[in-house]
């Protein structure tokens, strides 16, 4: 009688098991950069991954009436262009460090999802807060 309910129970965490690793392999997102996909093109053929790196300076493209926006993502070794469908993030700019999610449709990257990468670095203000002079300072060491 134990044996039945052991190889009920094995039977049950193996389902269990394929269901959960199982599709897990389905819904893995890659990360890789440029140069990366550069390496093994057809390694992500077909599949949905997140391509990061800076927009190359020089090479946004955006038309507000077709929400069309074209620009070339770099690591400093490989340039791909990438085509995305909406408005631009308010930080979105040259030089600025991006992840796009989507697939590559031959060697265009066509992004569905834009996200703007940026310092992690939180500075607190000094006790007493900032002069003007100050605050202009910092924002243009922003820009």
């Amino acid at each position: 009688m134990k044996t039945k309910y052991l190889i009920g129970f094995l039977i049950v965490v193996a389902a269990i098991a394929y269901l959960a690793f199982g599709g897990l392999g389905n819904s893995l997102v890659y990360y890789v950069l440029p140069s990366e996909y550069a390496e093994n093109p057809a390694r992500y053929e077909g599949k949905r991954i997140r391509l990061g790196g800076l927009v190359k300076e020089g090479t946004i493209r955006y038309d507000p009436k077709t929400l069309e926006l074209d620009f070339v993502v770099t690591d400093g070794v490989v340039d791909i262009p990438v085509q995305h469908e909406g408005t631009p993030p308010e930080l979105f700019k040259d030089n600025q460090g991006v992840v796009v999610e989507g697939r590559f449709d031959g060697k265009v990257f066509k992004g569905e999802n834009l996200l703007i990468k940026h310092s992690e670095t939180y500075q607190a203000p000094p006790e007493g807060g900032y002069t003007p002079e100050e605050v202009r300072k910092l924002i243009e060491e922003a820009k």
